[in-house]
């Protein structure tokens, strides 16, 4: 037989899809309470209930002012000297030294709204002060956002005091697991702002929620599977289901810095839309924002999508750790997530935020424990299970970590509306300063800032940024050449930067902002990286500097002096033996 049982995971006649508030509410103070989290969590301004039904500390616009002006008043608590939480507090025992507080109040001077975001200062000594003891200027949310100590602290707390068992069974244990796993299901769809008609599929991460929909999305002869250029792996890798059913693969061009032209986008979607009644289905991939090109795509393509036959898909990874989403204004198919990327713990976790309609029309190409309802065997009758997110969560799901994705969300939903007037101040300043930087010997640049630069002038908390917070670019010797992305690399590691090499597993992305689309097209069927570098003579790749929730100014002032060194042909040849060294006789330059 099959998981009939888990059917009682849930108390009897509760949907916790539509829970009374009562009933959550009590789930929630049963597992954890709100001050257990850092205070820093606990002062946000003016909080309010944020998203429907989750009692979160929430996110709306800052009450000190709602537009781009700013009165004489404000004008007035600008010029002040600001608390440089993140200079005079410092519990490093290497001190950045009066350079970084000129530097910083010169930024504040530029930027002085970047001041109605303290409390991310306070968050930053509080829950993300082991970078300060480390000595550490962590640049690669992108790859990964830092975890917040109390959130790792609650969990911990939580896991400590309960027993939680496996969710496919009745016993007390098993229903205190489902009924966490259920809340959180619920976190998500508040935090995204889902109406009715959504349900969540837990998975390993954003590219198991992007392969789920490939695998099973009925594509057959007539079909057609569009997606950007500059779009993830994970999103590239859905093309193989697409062709092995009869599908054809349509590619939007990018952008020379990434993303989609709105208007060829809206004619390859035109020209290769599903047609007639019978139309073949037919699949719409849209990247919400580039991991390596910092453009942000317009969500409207969404819904033009849809309207001309389209079910549609959005790859959220790279777009949710810092941009609020609401599904009710973008009502997406389906979207894929992973939250340690928003907010760092835990890895392991990720989700599919999906419509029930298209979950139903899904064909899963096999089934497994915690899929089914009754299985002969032997024979060749299977029933799925009645419950439709069961049907995608293959055997048992991480339930010991659900209880934290609800807390991790809590938790980032007081800091969001903080994040893009934060982050896109950082990033003007970063690459500003990169970019006037020039070699000691020849005058001539140190770095080529490739990815799309920010456009808006963020000045308000609450308002979105028309790009992320990613910074490609390429280091070059005195002569213009392209410094190895390992020595880089390397020589970042020597100033305890981590920061991130290579195409980051978005090679559209690279190619275009590299230059390398005609080199792309001409590549042969067995193609190796290796080969290619040979071919193309240098390595190939970015440096890719991405901020996040813990960034603050002295990541970016660390970053600005690691660049100075490189500008240096004293330093940088010094760390060049080295590297040198270490890596032995053979090496190619």
């Amino acid at each position: 037989m099959g998981n009939s049982h888990s059917h009682a995971s849930s108390s009897p006649g509760v949907d916790m899809h539509h829970a009374p508030a009562t009933r959550k509410a009590l789930i929630i103070h049963r597992k954890r309470s709100r001050p257990a989290f850092s205070s820093s969590t606990l002062t946000v301004a003016t909080p309010y209930a944020g998203p429907p039904g989750l009692g979160f500390p929430g996110y709306r616009e800052h009450p000190i002012r709602e537009d781009a002006s700013f009165s004489d008043r404000d004008e007035k608590r600008m010029s002040d000297p600001p608390p440089v939480y993140a200079l005079s507090r410092s519990t490093s025992s290497d001190s950045l030294g009066d350079g970084a507080v000129l530097a910083y109040k010169a930024f504040l001077k530029e930027f002085p709204q970047y001041q109605l975001t303290w409390i991310l200062d306070a968050l930053r000594r509080t829950d993300f002060a082991r970078l300060d003891r480390a000595g550490e200027a962590y640049v690669d949310y992108m790859g990964g956002s830092l975890y917040p100590e109390s959130l790792v602290r609650v969990h911990s707390a939580f896991l400590q005091r309960s027993v939680l068992g496996n969710t496919h069974s009745v016993s007390n244990s098993s229903t205190l697991s489902a009924a966490c796993a259920d809340e959180a299901r619920q976190a998500v769809l508040s935090f995204f702002r889902a109406p009715p008609g959504y349900t969540v599929v837990f998975t390993a991460n954003a590219t198991g929620a992007l392969k789920l929909v490939g695998e099973s999305f009925p594509f057959h002869d007539g079909s057609s599977y569009v997606l950007g250029t500059d779009s993830h792996n994970s999103v590239h890798g859905i093309r193989k289901f697409a062709v092995a059913r009869g599908a054809q693969v349509c590619y939007i061009n990018s952008t020379d810095t990434g993303g989609v032209d709105v208007a060829e986008a809206k004619a390859v979607l035109a020209h290769h839309r599903p047609r007639g009644d019978a139309a073949s289905p037919s699949l719409f991939a849209l990247t919400g924002q580039s991991n390596i090109s910092n453009t942000k795509n317009p969500l409207s393509l969404i819904q033009f999508a849809a309207s001309q036959g389209y079910s549609t898909l959005l790859d959220a990874a790279a777009l949710a750790p810092t941009s609020c989403i609401s599904l009710t204004d973008t009502p997406v198919d389906a979207m894929a997530v992973s939250f340690y990327k928003m907010f760092g713990f835990p890895t392991g976790v990720g989700a599919l935020v999906v419509k029930e309609s298209l979950l139903a029309r899904l064909e899963r190409p096999w089934f497994a424990g915690g899929t089914v309802d009754v299985v002969q065997a032997p024979g060749l009758i299977v029933t799925m299970s009645s419950k439709l997110h069961e049907r995608f969560e293959d055997g048992t799901i991480n339930y010991l970590n659900l209880p934290a994705i609800t807390d991790g969300l809590r938790f980032l939903s007081a800091f969001l509306p903080f994040l893009p007037l934060r982050l896109s101040s950082l990033t003007r300043h970063l690459i500003t300063s990169l970019s006037e930087l020039r070699h000691d010997t020849t005058d001539t640049p140190v770095v080529q800032v490739l990815s799309r630069r920010p456009g808006k002038v963020v000045k308000a908390v609450g308002e979105q940024a028309d790009t992320g917070s990613v910074v490609a670019l390429l280091f070059l010797f005195p002569s213009g050449q392209m410094i190895p992305n390992t020595f880089i690399e390397y020589a970042a590691s020597k100033q305890n930067i981590s920061l991130r090499t290579g195409c980051m597993c978005n090679p559209g992305g690279a190619a275009a902002l590299l230059g390398l689309r005609k080199a792309m097209s001409e590549l042969p069927s067995d193609a190796t990286l290796r080969a290619f570098e040979q071919h193309m003579g240098r390595e190939l790749g970015v440096v890719r500097i991405s901020l996040g929730l813990a960034s603050d100014f002295r990541d970016v002032w660390r970053v600005i002096q690691f660049a100075k060194l490189m500008a240096s042909d004293h330093a940088r040849s010094a760390l060049w033996d080295e590297w040198l060294d270490q890596k032995g006789p053979g090496i190619a330059l």
